[in-house]
């Protein structure tokens, strides 16, 4: 992976991409009434990728915080590398323009850099985001990613965003996005939950064979929502392998683990509202992570998600994560 000296690499589709991107998500409103600020500290110490999400919602925050910093003359739009994704409820192909549109209001942006399917799985279209039945489980809709796929496409073609891509997708449904008839554009990535514990090494040869950026979320082992985290997980920023390692280098264990995703060509995304750690994790490019140290950090791998995934078991196109068809650890 060939860096540039803003610490960016170049996709399949020609555009680059910052290695290191600041991450969005907000459980809660009280975390969502911290994130413009925290855009605008993240900007000013020198972040130029952020990642959202509709789901999010915290749109509007990240677009007023990159407005005011452009303002002041921080940066130009051109400098600020944007992902949003698309939500699950308009995976139908004529929804597809209506999801992105709806976001580039709130952030008051005319474009995206980038665009992504936040996972697989289609969910009944409607403004709850998470539809549930009387069963209390979710509402799925079965759409065919192929015409969604193409719906994403006809949005690039029509300027409003610069690349496409994916999240959360097995090798296989990659494969059905790049296998499609007629495909004009593949994904320029995947992101998906990588930590030491969790290496997707499978994923990343993967992607590496189709010219596929891997993008890490969770790249700390994140404490997120309640509701989607996986309560019985142990904390990676506690494992004694990390710890041993970021003594030795005089780093933090959360710069030892984002240094060695950077070291094996994902792309990673690190979320902290703290002035002090968001300050610490643009740190990652000043150090180095020896062969040896990289080969302990792969010893940790266990299979070890912190997203829990088991809303979307019961949908008609579920299809098994990569990791959990064979029992290597």
């Amino acid at each position: 992976m060939a860096l540039t000296k803003e610490h960016a690499v170049r996709m399949n589709d020609g555009n680059k991409i910052p290695v290191l991107g600041f991450g969005t998500y907000s459980p809660d409103d009280a975390e969502k009434s911290k994130c413009e600020e925290a855009t605008k500290v993240a900007i000013e110490v020198g972040f130029r990728h952020i990642d959202g999400a509709y789901l999010y919602n915290t749109e509007e925050q990240i677009g007023r915080a990159v407005r005011e910093k452009i303002a002041d003359g921080t940066v130009r739009r051109e400098d600020v590398f944007y992902t949003g994704k698309l939500w699950s409820t308009f995976y139908r192909p004529e929804l597809v323009r209506t999801c992105l549109e709806q976001s580039l209001k709130k952030l008051q942006f005319d474009y995206m850099d980038l665009f992504i399917m936040h996972n697989p799985y289609a969910l009944q279209p409607g403004p709850n985001p998470l539809p549930l039945g009387e069963n209390g489980k979710l509402i799925y809709d079965n759409v065919d990613l192929h015409q969604t796929w193409e719906a994403m496409e006809a949005c690039k073609e029509a300027g409003l965003v610069k690349s496409i891509g994916v999240s959360n997708f097995n090798c296989q449904q990659l494969e059905m996005i790049l296998s499609k008839p007629g495909l004009k554009y593949k994904p320029v990535l995947n992101q998906v939950e990588s930590h030491p514990y969790l290496n997707q090494s499978k994923m990343l040869a993967f992607c590496k064979s189709k010219d596929i950026l891997l993008e890490a979320y969770s790249a700390l082992g994140s404490q997120r929502n309640a509701a989607w985290l996986n309560k019985e997980t142990p904390v990676l920023l506690e494992d004694p392998v990390l710890a041993a390692v970021a003594k030795k280098y005089n780093r933090s264990p959360a710069l030892v683990a984002l240094r060695y995703q950077l070291q094996r060509g994902l792309v990673v995304l690190v979320k902290s509202y703290t002035k002090k750690r968001i300050e610490e994790n643009i740190q990652v490019f000043n150090f180095h992570l020896s062969q040896e140290d990289m080969k302990s950090i792969d010893g940790l791998h266990r299979n070890q998600r912190y997203l829990k995934v088991d809303a979307f078991l019961g949908h008609p196109q579920y299809l098994p994560l990569d990791e959990d068809l064979d029992d290597d650890k």
